[in-house]
């Protein structure tokens, strides 16, 4: 017996390592009741190869009028396209899955705007483990919660805070804490590099009460993400090791992660919250 819930017509902004990886899972029909509709791109030419090559080229179409080809857009952009992509869905009551979940902090109106029209923001669990877990444990009390990262000395290249501190990268040939602050803060200097610390933060205590430390380590090839968190229903700590994709500032897992979300949403059964 074959599923009658419609088929959701799927967006893609952004055409990098991320958006390449989700668009080939939905053109080769590896999402049950997904289909890729629409992709948008700041330079379309230069991936008409690759768009030419799926057995069912989506249309391009600019950020801001995806929506008129889909019900879901999943971003997979530049952060300070975050509005362009989002609000036209959310505000029409569709959804959006938002990779870039720093940028979020700067536009926390679209929550609103969502709930206004019925629309809906979608953060995936991405380079992380154990988000259920800090979920579950926001719902009791949670009195702190630590990330340590660790990333490829290559991976904090063209971060705000890198160049408005003058850090000179080629000059670290030994472990190299960049940056102590809270959530917010990492995420405004490192808007690339720290989703992970803001989707963290959204899932358990907020942006100004996760504290977050990042290095630069000439020693690891990994995105390497340690979350300390202590609550009053647990105390836990996961690390993960992430391969970098072919961008270095994000892991493999991070595109994957999209894919299982979506996965997730017409499955006869759902494992984790």
């Amino acid at each position: 017996m074959t599923s009658s819930r419609p088929v959701q017509r799927v967006a893609i902004a952004g055409l990098g390592a991320i958006g390449k990886a989700i668009a080939r899972e939905l053109d080769r029909g590896g999402i049950d009741g997904m289909v890729l509709t629409a992709v948008a791109s700041a330079d379309p030419a230069k991936h008409r190869g690759f768009l030419q090559s799926l057995h069912t080229p989506p249309r391009v179409r600019t950020a801001e009028r995806l929506w008129e080809d889909a019900d879901l857009v999943i971003e997979a952009a530049p952060s300070r396209l975050l509005r362009a992509i989002v609000e036209p869905f959310v505000s029409r009551g569709k959804s959006a899955i938002v990779l870039s979940a720093a940028a979020l902090l700067d536009a926390a109106d679209l929550i609103d705007i969502a709930k206004a029209h019925g629309g809906q923001i979608i953060v995936p669990t991405g380079a992380l483990i154990g988000l259920d877990a800090v979920s579950a444990a926001a719902v009791g009390t949670i009195h702190s919660v630590r990330m340590i990262t660790r990333k490829p000395v290559d991976g904090f290249r063209g971060a705000p805070f890198v160049i408005d501190n003058g850090i000179d990268l080629d000059r670290v040939d030994a472990p190299l804490k960049l940056f102590e602050g809270t959530a917010r803060e990492a995420g405004k200097g490192f808007p690339a590099n720290l989703n992970v610390a803001v989707a963290l933060s959204l899932a358990g205590i907020g942006p100004d009460r996760t504290i977050v430390e990042i290095w630069a380590d000439p020693g690891v090839t990994r995105n390497t993400h340690r979350i300390e968190v202590d609550a009053d229903s647990a105390r836990f700590s996961m690390t993960i090791e992430n391969v970098p994709s072919e961008n270095p500032k994000t892991g493999i897992i991070t595109a994957l992660s999209a894919i299982a979300l979506l996965r997730k949403t017409n499955a006869a059964m759902r494992i984790g919250t």
